[in-house]
């Protein structure tokens, strides 16, 4: 399970895991950073790993290129298809980022920078 919010939905997630699963925390976007009893963990025997993808890739832009790369690959073979939701000319950047701020995006919101 992927956790982009933390706060009280983090309990949720790690009440909701099945024996042996793992919850994997990218960010805390909601409530405070949450506390993690480990005897929940012990009798499910369950995981909460961190991915912290900016501290990781600081100082190997290779990795960077290499995902980029990949990524681009699956995105024009159709393998995978982001849902935009919103797109801006680069010179509308501010109001891409209210509508962010605002809690209105659906989907990925893209600056078109051609």
């Amino acid at each position: 399970m992927l956790d982009p919010v933390g706060g009280d939905r983090f309990l949720d997630s790690l009440r909701s895991l099945a024996e042996g699963g793992r919850l994997v925390i990218v960010g805390f976007t909601g409530g405070p950073i949450p506390e993690v009893r480990v005897n929940r963990l012990l009798l499910n025997n369950a995981e909460v790993v961190g991915a912290g993808w900016g501290a990781y890739v600081l100082g190997k832009p290779e990795v960077c290129r290499e995902i980029g790369a990949a990524v681009h690959e699956m995105i024009e073979t159709g393998v995978v298809r982001p849902l935009v939701g919103a797109r801006y000319p680069l010179e509308q950047a501010a109001d891409a980022l209210k509508l962010i701020d605002g809690r209105g995006a659906t989907g990925k919101v893209v600056l078109d920078v051609r």
